[in-house]
């Protein structure tokens, strides 16, 4: 039997000013002068009440806003949005509303009006604040940009703020990467995203790769940043995530935590379970078509997960958190018994890459350092 409490909400905004040569998500810079607002909005409250309709109404715990760049819609559409979902379905007191912002000029004097229609956490997709560094990445911001639109959106009155910034840039040294980690700490925002580049298919870096540093290198750019953040008051709390206490990013949580959200929006992803199975959606890639009619381009893509794929998606997630998972939260989120990751998890306790603990599925020091090595015994099925 699977146990569902809170449900999460994913909502995807396709669109982009220039698609990035490292970004391999659903992104699309639109040949249209005017985004059609009000034709996305429409179909995304349309895609919400068909998954209402097969999945029924969950409460929801937490909103994220993702894209793309979510922050070039008005202010008036967000709102729209918003508002709507709040007719379709139960919010949780406190709910967590995050949203993706780019820190050009345009966007961020939007930020007032974002807070004003239910927006309490922004996510700051800085990346670099080397100007070079940001050309390099085909970023369209500069790096005055970007600590203006910081600067904003604390003066906005926003006090939960992520930054997003790579490291492991071409070229880049460990003294440059602590460099742009020390302007991101100067803000003393409560949560910083510092992750890895890296080289995904079908992107533009992928076909014309550029010179990166070697792997050991990017490791000890990695050791002396995570040192830096610690040493300032963030705790890693997932690979790529670090906060201060009481920041940490409720929605993140929920994916590693294997919780249930819907995915509404153009390629947008979701995570449904019933008493009895666990189902992942995916919608329709391209706006154009998501925005016609259901039966013509919106309707989800549905991939029941079986019980390989549930051990494999479970571990997948919960081991990216340092400290775990409840070892019980296996069987309440999968509806599978604990016979079922046993044979891998008593063997890492023995290799020393698991903790020896029968309530707590958490890597050791070691482990966590070879998390990939650790993660993998749980994909062997399938």
């Amino acid at each position: 039997m699977i146990t569902v409490s809170g449900t999460g909400l994913y909502l995807h905004l396709p669109w982009c000013e220039r698609k990035c040569p490292y970004c391999d998500f659903n992104s699309h810079v639109s040949e249209q002068k005017q985004l059609p607002e009000q034709q996305m909005i429409a179909a995304m409250l349309a895609d919400l009440d068909d998954d209402i309709e097969t999945y029924g109404a969950r409460a929801i715990t937490s909103i994220f806003i993702g894209g793309g760049t979510p922050s070039l819609l008005s202010v008036d559409a967000i709102e729209q949005l918003l508002r709507g979902i709040d007719q379709r379905l139960s919010l949780s007191n406190g709910i967590e509303i995050t949203m993706e912002a780019n820190p050009g000029s345009s966007e961020y004097a939007k930020f007032k009006g974002y807070k004003s229609a239910g927006v309490n956490r922004l996510s700051i997709g800085v990346q670099s604040f080397d100007d070079v560094k940001l050309h390099q990445l085909g970023r369209v911001h500069s790096s005055d940009e970007a600590r203006a639109a910081i600067t904003a959106a604390q003066n906005t009155g926003f006090d939960r703020i992520n930054i997003d910034l790579m490291y492991g840039l071409p070229g880049q040294t460990i003294a440059q990467a602590l460099t742009d980690l020390s302007a991101a700490l100067a803000f003393d925002t409560g949560h910083i995203s510092w992750y890895q580049l890296t080289i995904e298919p079908n992107t533009v870096f992928y076909s014309q790769p550029p010179i990166l540093p070697d792997d050991d290198y990017t490791a000890d750019i990695a050791d002396a940043g995570e040192r830096l953040l610690h040493e300032r008051g963030y705790q890693r709390y997932e690979v790529s995530a670090y906060a201060k206490p009481q920041q940490q990013c409720l929605h993140n949580l929920n994916y590693w935590q294997f919780g249930d959200y819907y995915g509404i929006g153009a390629g947008a992803h979701g995570k449904l379970s019933s008493s009895e199975s666990v189902v992942r959606t995916a919608k329709q890639r391209m706006p154009e078509r998501y925005m016609t009619p259901r039966h013509n381009g919106r309707k989800a893509l549905v991939r029941s997960l079986d019980p390989a794929s549930l051990k494999a998606e479970f571990m997948l997630n919960a081991l990216r958190l340092r400290d775990g998972v409840p070892a019980t939260l296996y069987p309440v989120t999968t509806g599978r018994p604990m016979t079922d990751i046993m044979p891998e998890w008593t063997q890492l306790i023995q290799e020393e890459l698991m903790a020896p603990s029968t309530t707590q599925l958490v890597t050791t020091d070691l482990g966590w350092r070879f998390l990939n090595t650790v993660i993998a015994r749980f994909l062997e099925d399938q």
